[in-house]
């Protein structure tokens, strides 16, 4: 159950939160400046692969801040989230859901197979090429996702040692 915020709570939390939920017509709650706040604190950092969190992974993060947030209000929190155009949902592997904060910023993304790592990139020669495929099929473009799949360089290091100790 979602708890609404008394006064000392919401003197405690960035007010900057309250104010980017209430933009977007939603009732300011524990839950959801929490896990608004997770979001925003990884969009700053430029560490590969935290940027992209599925439900799972904010609850536990939530657990070790030792907050009282439940599974299901995780959930419910980002479906939220995602439908007031907050947070953005991808399907990178199959059936686990990730978000990650809509920065308004175009990026694509290249996925480990293995150990799930999701790093973003922007390279000038793809996107004019996705113009240039589109444009020759008839297309105008008005949006496009790209994700490439691959084994990152930490796993296949660690395959190599696994390898040569036997």
């Amino acid at each position: 159950m979602q708890e609404t915020l008394n006064k000392q709570q919401s003197a405690d939390l960035n007010t900057d939160l309250n104010a980017d939920l209430r933009t977007m017509g939603l009732k300011v709650t524990v839950p959801r400046l929490k896990i608004l706040d997770l979001f925003q604190k990884l969009a700053q950092t430029n560490e590969p692969g935290k940027r992209h969190l599925s439900a799972e992974e904010v609850y536990k993060l939530l657990l070790n801040e030792n907050s009282d947030i439940g599974l299901a209000t995780v959930y419910r929190v980002l479906t939220q989230f995602e439908t007031a155009g907050i947070l953005v949902r991808h399907h990178f592997d199959e059936g686990r859901a990730t978000y990650e904060l809509q920065e308004g910023r175009h990026h694509d993304h290249i996925v480990c197979m293995r150990c799930g790592k999701v790093e973003e990139f922007v390279d000038p020669a793809i996107e004019k090429a996705q113009r240039e495929v589109a444009e020759r099929f008839g297309y105008e473009m008005t949006d496009h996702s790209l994700v490439l799949y691959g084994v990152c360089e930490d796993c296949r290091n660690a395959e190599a040692r696994r390898k040569m100790q036997g």
